[in-house]
Parts: C-alpha cells; sequence; structure tokens
C-alpha cells in the first residue's frame, strides 16, 4: 500500500484518526477543496451539514478517482464546516469518517467563518498517494 498510516504510544489514543501518514516515494495527488455541488455547480442540502458532507465525499471520490486514486489512498485530509457549533462539525465529520471507513488517515476539523459558495457549509481537501 501507497500510504503507511503512524500511531505513537507516546500520544493519545483517542484520536479517531492517526497522528501522522508516511507516502513510499510516487505521485502525490492534492485535490482542491471538494464542494457539495450538484453536476450544475448548484450548491445541495443548503442549511443541512451532514447532507451536504456527503455530497462533499462524493465528490472527492470523483476527483481522486479521476486521478487514479481511492479514499484508501488519502495520507491527510483538512474538513472545514462554516460554523461555530461544535454540533455542527461532529455532523459532518461523522459523515466524512462513515466514508472512510476503517482508513483513518490523519485529518484536521475546522470550524471557519464562510466558505466559498453561497450557502455552502462544508469542504473536504485531501492530499493522497497514487498507487
Amino acid at each position: 500500500m501507497g500510504v503507511e498510516l503512524i500511531r505513537s504510544e507516546a500520544l493519545a489514543d483517542t484520536a479517531p484518526y492517526a497522528y501522522a501518514a508516511v507516502v513510499a516515494p510516487g505521485s502525490l495527488v492534492f485535490t482542491a477543496g471538494a464542494c457539495p455541488l450538484d453536476g450544475h455547480g448548484v450548491v445541495v442540502a443548503p442549511g443541512d451539514v451532514a447532507g451536504q458532507a456527503a455530497r462533499v465525499m462524493d465528490n472527492l471520490v470523483l476527483a481522486l478517482a479521476a486521478a487514479g486514486c481511492g479514499l484508501g489512498d488519502v495520507a491527510t485530509s483538512t474538513v472545514y464546516v462554516a460554523s461555530a457549533d461544535r454540533a455542527d462539525l461532529v455532523a459532518a465529520w461523522q459523515v466524512v469518517r462513515a466514508a472512510f471507513g476503517d482508513h483513518d488517515a490523519p485529518s484536521t476539523l475546522l470550524g471557519v467563518a464562510v466558505l466559498g459558495y453561497p450557502d455552502q457549509l462544508v469542504e473536504v481537501e485531501a492530499v493522497a498517494v497514487r498507487p
């Protein structure tokens, strides 16, 4: 596999992800932030963090596939949620984590003031390794 997930006994084991990832020499893939857009560029599920997160992950899968990768090739990701409400961050995170399944690569979850599209609440960017 191209991604080795790193855990350390010196760090808390309560985080639901690995703390670091090492990649073998090869092609790194940097995605743009996947947005909750439909095929016409319209934001889906206005006001619904979980609904937008689901579309974001669908779009991330498509972007990775176009680069010859899948979610299992992701070395790290960043999840942006346009909210100061921790419950919104958790709602987005649950959808993102479910999409990654057992591949618990390092990730950062951030609450931000605003994202690029009107009504956009969630965005996810990733770095992957093409196998």
